[in-house]
């Protein structure tokens, strides 16, 4: 099982960033998904989950309107449009995926099975 973010980069406040992560070694319709953040001296926290059809879909409180999860089953990829970007933006961003969850997704960070090594963002003001 393997998950591979990319797309980070620097990026001045209100730009846009997207983020992709690449699933491999297994079914990738048969996980949810979900994106999440750590910034420096913080606990990672939920940016957005997104459940195994693609029918449901959640945002932290943080980026609501302003980010957008997504899936494509069909090239295994996992994607974050992030526009409006602002400087408490910046973590490291990971994708996750949840074997267990068969309907929705989990807004928890522990009931991710699958991590991918992370990628950074960083908003200049």
């Amino acid at each position: 099982v393997q998950l591979q973010a990319s797309g980070g980069g620097l990026v001045q406040a209100g730009g846009s960033l997207r983020l992709s992560c690449a699933a491999s070694g297994f079914s990738f319709d048969d996980y949810a998904f979900g994106w999440f953040r750590q910034a420096p001296g913080k606990e990672r926290e939920l940016v957005a989950a997104i459940s195994r059809s693609g029918s449901q879909i959640g945002y932290g409180d943080s980026v609501r309107g302003r980010f957008t999860i997504s899936r494509d089953n069909a090239k295994n990829t996992l994607y974050l449009q992030m526009n409006s970007l602002k400087p408490e933006d910046t973590a490291v961003y990971y994708c996750a995926a949840d074997s267990r969850n068969t309907l929705g997704y989990s807004p928890y960070a522990g009931l991710y099975g699958e991590w991918g090594q992370g990628t950074q963002v960083t908003v200049s003001s």
